[in-house]
């Protein structure tokens, strides 16, 4: 029987251990000597491959979801340099969009002249503003604000 397991393991180009031979079946598969018996056995469902259960992916599909949420992204989970979380052309971007979206803003409420916008909106493409905070700063001390209004 080993002989037989073996080569309908061949036949299927899989391990012995995943041959199975049907218990009722054991008598026509005593019989059977030819690779081609054993295909006959394997059409009628006699012989049969095991189908051995793989690595359940629900906990991984779990965790995926939680990352997607934005967990699971705390110190102790990131590894490499800091610009590997968030690339050094990412953050630009992030920070210039923040900037422009709030000297867009001011120029749209009138609380710059266009000379001034145009000055700062220079600025803070050379990355001279580190945040919104700093144009802020930079605004007050400069006084460039409008007269009249106020932010």
């Amino acid at each position: 029987m080993k002989q037989k397991k073996r080569l309908v393991a061949d036949i299927l180009k899989v391990s012995p251990k995943k041959v199975k031979f049907i218990s009722e079946a054991l008598p026509d598969i005593q019989k059977a000597i030819t690779r081609a018996d054993m295909r006959g056995l394997l059409a009628v469902k006699k012989i049969v491959e095991r189908q051995v259960s793989g690595h359940s992916r629900a906990r991984a599909r779990k965790l995926l979801q939680q990352k997607r949420k934005g967990r699971r992204k705390g110190r102790g989970t990131r590894k490499g340099p800091a610009f590997s979380q968030l690339t050094k052309k990412d953050r630009w971007k992030n920070r210039i969009r923040v900037q422009r979206r709030f000297l867009r803003n001011l120029h749209e409420k009138q609380l710059l002249n266009p000379n001034a916008y145009r000055q700062l909106y220079a600025k803070s493409k050379g990355g001279y503003f580190r945040n919104v905070r700093h144009l802020k700063l930079y605004l007050e001390e400069q006084q460039m604000f409008k007269k009249s209004k106020s932010v």
